[in-house]
């Protein structure tokens, strides 16, 4: 998702700063009341009403071999706790699977 322009900032803020309720200026313009208070503590805070930047993104710990093994292993074993499944999977030397993580891979993502 996009950040919000610059032009939509600069109003949101004029109307704050012109006393409209944060409430008031989010149905004006169609964003939500956090974000506005979000916008003017930023700018508060830091004295910026930029964008920031975005992060990046962790990537996905399992490769597709491993993928194809979880499916397998699901689906032999349904009963199979998160624990059984990641101490099925292969591991490397730097790679570990937390089970938190293991269920996002599953078959029906």
């Amino acid at each position: 998702m996009a950040a919000y322009s610059m032009d939509l900032r600069t109003r949101v803020l004029r109307d704050s700063d012109a006393g409209m309720a944060s409430k008031d200026v989010a149905a004006k313009y169609a964003v939500s009341r956090a974000w506005v208070d979000r916008v003017k503590q930023r700018r508060r805070a830091t004295g910026e009403v930029t964008p920031r930047r975005q992060t990046a993104f962790r990537r996905r710990t399992l490769n597709a071999h491993h993928e194809q093994r979880l499916v397998f292993l699901i689906t032999a074993r349904p009963d199979a706790t998160l624990a059984e499944l990641r101490d099925a999977l292969p591991t490397t030397g730097r790679t570990q699977y937390a089970v938190a993580r293991d269920w996002s891979a599953g078959p029906d993502r």
